[in-house]
């Protein structure tokens, strides 16, 4: 059987969080009622001119910034021809030929194998109105009628595009979910999925390992969440193999993401670039980017994940709790502000991204909305490192501070989860448990540190627990020793 290779490639829209929308003055508010944030510039209405957004502009340097692209000192806008009930002037107002950012790149992890992914282009251009199909599950192949809202007509709306250089299933989620978190980061988008604010568009293609020559690709539209873009790949690649497998042909085609059957189905065949009939914006002057706003562009940007993640890193946390602080906002804030107190990273990381992430499943509730500040998880660590609490036991006060218990040693006080601090106490429990097995610590001083464990244990279980382990494995080495 032939081992085939997938090709790649994805591009992302993303609505910017402006104030009004590309080319007019009217607001971005999603929760108006239909066709009432409009007026004739983003209806199409004959005479109406276009006017660029600022802050739009701004948004979208910041993007193609992060994304280590290069940025245009000229760029233009154009008209991209083609009818469709939801686009009020029968072309969208885009970019072609000249995007104001291209050729960066971003960098993914998949199974601890570090991948860059290159991005052709960041490109700016407005959104369409909404089509609302009555009937029939909402499909328009089965509905009765449809319904169109054009407030979101002329939202602005950033193109990210990549180079085809994704070869998974699992690329392909981790570039998306990358993305999502730059953009979050910036601040320009809530970039959320379920929303429709960040989508992805996937074009896949299959091709025996060893050939140079890409095969024909289809393209998966408006996918509109990371699981379903990882499962829509996997399923297209899987399609196409099968199909040239048999003896088929996989033809040029977009095609409809089904998130119940978990299948791709075809919806019409896919347009070139010159389907489209490009040309030039009359109504728009060119876009110039000066060295001093591509400077002040760059020294705005906030720390991006990918460098959170190395600096958390770098203080001795594990790459994957980094990788959860960098994507959960209020566990990020969380660590932030108690590093900022000089709690201790590897512990207080262990924390948030373990027992904090698993009491909020648990009782689904943020973090960010428990009684748990900074200070307790300073504190709570604290205790730690001076032996008033064992690591277990400092697990099960963070879960009763988390449930509103009180603080780290109210909670320990409270629980009876305080260890002994009374050395001659300690000393005491472990003489008892040397005396009652004899032939462990035979063992131990015949060379075998086997029993040490079991003595440790039994130790901890005559004081309740509550004795520093440590101190009790040197004591049994110690006294056994010779």
């Amino acid at each position: 059987m032939t081992d085939y290779e997938a090709v790649i490639g994805i591009e992302t829209h993303v609505e910017l969080m402006t104030d009004s929308k590309m080319f007019c003055g009217c607001p971005v508010d999603f929760g108006e009622a239909p066709n009432t944030t409009t007026c004739p510039v983003c209806l199409g209405l004959p005479g109406a001119m276009p006017v660029p957004n600022a802050e739009a502009m701004e948004g979208i340097l910041k993007i193609g910034t992060a994304l280590d692209c290069e940025v245009a000192e000229i760029s233009y806008f154009h008209r991209k021809n083609y009818f469709y009930p939801d686009l009020p002037k029968n072309y969208q107002i885009s970019q072609y030929d000249v995007p104001i950012c291209h050729d960066g790149s971003i960098a993914i992890d998949v199974g601890g194998e570090p991948t860059r992914i290159g991005i052709t282009r960041v490109h700016m251009e407005e959104d369409t109105g909404k089509s609302i199909h009555m009937g029939g599950g909402g499909r328009i192949h089965d509905a009765e009628y449809s319904l169109l809202d054009f407030n979101r007509s002329g939202v602005p709306l950033v193109e990210i595009v990549t180079e085809p250089d994704i070869r998974s299933a699992e690329q392909a989620r981790a570039y998306g979910a990358e993305l999502q978190r730059i953009v979050r980061t910036l601040g320009v988008s809530d970039a959320r999925l379920e929303e429709g604010s960040m989508r992805f568009d996937a074009n896949i293609s299959v091709r025996p390992a060893d050939d140079p020559v890409l095969g024909t690709r289809a393209e998966i539209k408006n996918v509109n969440s990371l699981r379903s873009l990882q499962r829509a790949v996997a399923f297209e690649i899987d399609r196409q193999i099968e199909l040239i497998e048999s003896g088929g042909t996989v033809v040029q085609e977009t095609r409809h993401w089904n998130e119940e059957t978990g299948k791709t189905t075809s919806m019409r065949s896919k347009e070139e670039s010159e389907d489209y009939r490009y040309f030039q914006e009359p109504d728009l002057v060119p876009i110039e980017v000066s060295a001093e706003w591509r400077d002040a562009v760059m020294a705005a940007l906030p720390e991006l994940p990918a460098a959170r993640r190395s600096r958390y890193q770098g203080l001795g946390v594990d790459a994957r709790v980094a990788g959860v602080l960098v994507e959960a906002d209020e566990l990020g804030a969380l660590f932030e502000e108690a590093m900022a107190a000089g709690g201790d990273p590897r512990l207080i990381g262990n924390w948030l991204s373990g027992e904090a992430v698993a009491w909020s499943r648990a009782e689904n509730t943020a973090v960010g909305a428990s009684p748990l500040s900074a200070q307790h998880l300073v504190d709570l660590a604290a205790m730690v490192a001076d032996s008033t609490l064992s690591a277990s036991a400092a697990k099960q006060v963070l879960g009763g501070v988390l449930g509103g218990e009180g603080s780290p040693a109210e909670v320990a006080e409270a629980r009876d989860l305080v260890q002994i601090s009374d050395s001659g106490v300690i000393e005491a429990a472990v003489d008892e448990v040397l005396v009652a097995h004899p032939d462990a610590v035979e063992g131990i001083r015949g060379g075998d540190m086997k029993p040490i464990g079991f003595l440790v244990g039994q130790v901890m279980r005559s004081t309740g627990g509550k004795a520093d382990p440590k101190q009790v494995q040197q004591l049994i080495r110690d006294k056994t020793a010779g």
